[in-house]
């Protein structure tokens, strides 16, 4: 990153509208959007890697023990197949919001895309949108 020289910061400078200054101000609303979401996602990928880790422990397990399974905060002695059955159910409402959050992101990054077009070919070098 560097700092723009003094002739180059007023070369072609354009007003920025009310409308420009939505526009800027909706891309960033978008861009912490995606933060935001990127950060559930590798939340939602830990917990579906321990669901994962967990599946596989309780199929080594004896059907015949009950097993501790979280829920909540709190973990409870449950019977081997029905801590199967809720797992199968924590797993899939884990892919559930995984699918949510993805289509969430890819949306914001559509209308990103457009906010880039048209706010790059209006200010060019005199604005910055990207990381």
């Amino acid at each position: 990153m560097r700092m723009l020289e003094q002739e180059e910061e007023n070369d072609n400078a354009e007003e920025v509208t009310w409308e420009d200054q939505q526009r800027i101000n909706t891309f960033s609303k978008l861009n912490n959007r995606i933060k935001f979401i990127e950060e559930k996602l590798a939340d939602l990928k830990q917990e579906k890697e321990a669901l994962d880790d967990l599946s596989t422990e309780l199929e080594l397990a004896d059907e015949d023990e009950p097993v501790l399974y979280r829920i909540g905060e709190t973990f409870v002695h449950m019977p081997q197949p029905r801590a199967l059955k809720r797992l199968e159910r924590d797993q899939a409402a884990v892919d559930a919001k995984v699918s949510v959050l993805v289509a969430q992101a890819e949306e914001c990054e559509t209308q990103m895309k457009q906010l880039k077009v048209t706010l790059y070919s209006k200010f060019g070098k005199a604005i910055n949108l990207d990381e």
